[in-house]
């Protein structure tokens, strides 16, 4: 008799992902507000929602930087065409987007 273990996958790592993607969003819209002659708010909460552009090119540049957490570097395609007007913005439509990739790369044994 042979007995099947099931394998757990370990649950999406949100934090992890959520605080490097947030720390390269936060850069690009400090270089994005020196361009336009402005600061971002010293307050990190008031720096999120704080309006500024983050160009979708630049954004999937980013992208990059999570391959280290998520264990691949996310699909361009995660990225909303014309970019975003805040980081808070970003990472409201990019986080669930991530967990889906990480999902899908899971259900194909690549993690």
């Amino acid at each position: 008799m042979t007995t099947a273990t099931k394998t757990k996958k370990a649950p999406f790592p949100t934090a992890d992902v959520e605080l490097v993607l947030r720390d390269e969003l936060t850069q690009a819209a400090e270089v994005e507000a020196a361009i336009q002659g402005t600061t971002l708010p010293a307050s990190p909460a008031a720096a999120a929602v704080a309006a500024v552009r983050l160009d979708s090119l630049g954004v999937v540049d980013l992208l990059c930087a999570l391959e280290p957490v998520l264990g691949f570097t996310p699909k361009d395609a995660t990225v909303r065409t014309g970019g975003y007007g805040s980081i808070q913005d970003a990472l409201d439509h990019l986080m669930p987007r991530l967990e889906a990739q990480w999902r899908k790369q899971g259900a194909k044994g690549c993690e």
